[in-house]
């Protein structure tokens, strides 16, 4: 793997293998939840990888945005290529960085990453994007390039370049990927479960006003899910029913942070705390929903059973199979020189950091194998590494 053997990489100590891990007992599904967050979505790539390495592959990939990407790569291909057409994406897109070699230090760094933003957005990237021949804001009202300022017609080949949609649906991984409908503001998801995906479905999910355009399906326009809610974890736990879930939320906005000190950090707290998941708020708000129903099945059960309808019996029944369900929270923590441009800047040595960071992020978190494991009991438990010394 070239990004991991990259001297340059900040770890000192060799990489080692992964030691396989055996799926945990009881686990019925392990799921896998990518959140947007553009050029940030390398860090997904690299948990993938870890995971990959332990023998933990997804039985459900959800994703938004540069999230539904990565899972539509994932889904899209057999496990042994999966890590190899991640990587391909990465590094072609990531191609056009004219910024190979830079001084040291944060504030030269600072600079680096500025031009490397600034040249993405005058430019494009490689099978990513492209500026389009008038601007958006230039354009008469209705005219073909009128509503945004870059044209995805290179991702659409790339999707089908790296992606096989045959796969994904025949369903042997769950694939689901969220998009907002552009006159209703109605959050969607497109599921391979309930009807086929193709790469029109994921280039919807990614498709950031006003720089990207909407994309139709059917009679409707789509644009990016992140409008609405940029991670699908609420998804995966609304339909797994009974069965007992071991899922890798992988966030590329911190909810907590600094204070800011200066403009550009401000504009990056900004950004973190607009697009951050929730993944704590959606957390505590299920494992209440949770103890509500843990309430519900007892009290049910002090009811003579004769005394129940076949409405209450039915409910007593499903109660008695609530799931068991441990997320592992992956979240990308922003370096001392990244600014707000950090999601659009798309330099190789960025890339390559944060695959680095989403790779041993996820190595650590699994040598917490107790983490990993059910219990036998029904309810929500929530891990985070970096939250370790709090």
């Amino acid at each position: 793997m070239d990004i991991l053997s990259d001297p340059k990489r900040p770890h000192r100590s060799p990489l080692l293998p992964i030691s396989p891990i055996e799926r945990p007992k009881g686990c019925d599904l392990i799921g896998l939840v990518l959140q947007g967050g553009g050029a940030l979505g390398a860090y997904q790539a690299g948990v993938y990888q870890a995971l990959h390495e332990a023998g933990l592959e997804p039985d459900w990939v959800a994703g938004v945005s540069i999230g539904a990407v990565n899972s539509a790569i994932i889904a899209g291909n057999k496990p042994e290529h999966r890590v190899e057409k991640l990587e391909k994406f990465w590094m072609d897109i990531t191609a056009r960085d004219p910024y190979t070699t830079w001084f040291e230090g944060d504030n030269a760094r600072k600079l680096r990453n500025g031009l490397s933003a600034m040249h993405g957005m005058l430019f494009g990237q490689p099978g990513f994007f492209r500026p389009v021949p008038v601007s958006g804001f230039l354009a008469p009202r209705g005219a073909r390039f009128s509503t945004a300022l870059y044209d995805t017609t290179p991702l659409h080949r790339t999707l089908e370049k790296l992606v096989d949609f045959k796969l994904i649906n025949e369903g042997t991984v769950r694939l689901a990927v969220g998009a907002v409908n552009v006159e209703t503001a109605n959050f969607v998801y497109f599921d391979n479960a309930i009807g086929e995906i193709e790469p029109a479905h994921i280039m919807a999910s990614g498709a950031l006003p006003p720089g990207l355009p909407m994309v139709r399906i059917g009679r409707h326009q789509y644009w990016d899910g992140g409008l609405v809610s940029n991670t699908p974890l609420q998804h995966l736990l609304d339909h797994i029913g009974s069965k007992n879930l071991l899922t890798f939320q992988v966030d590329l906005f911190s909810a907590s942070g600094e204070v800011p000190r200066d403009m550009p950090e401000v504009l990056a707290r900004q950004k973190d705390i607009q697009y951050s998941s929730r993944t704590r708020t959606t957390t505590d708000h299920f494992l209440q929903t949770h103890k509500l129903k843990q309430a519900l099945r007892d009290a049910l059960d002090k009811v003579p059973e004769k005394d129940l309808s076949a409405e209450q019996k039915k409910m007593q029944a499903d109660l008695r199979q609530l799931p068991e369900i441990n997320i592992m929270q992956l979240i990308y923590k922003q370096k001392a020189y990244e600014g707000d441009a950090k999601d659009y800047e798309f330099s190789r040595i960025s890339m390559k950091e944060h695959w680095r960071s989403g790779y041993y992020d996820t190595r650590n978190t699994l040598n917490h194998k107790d983490w990993l494991q059910f219990h036998g009991e029904s309810g929500i438990s929530s891990y985070d590494l970096h939250r370790l010394g709090e």
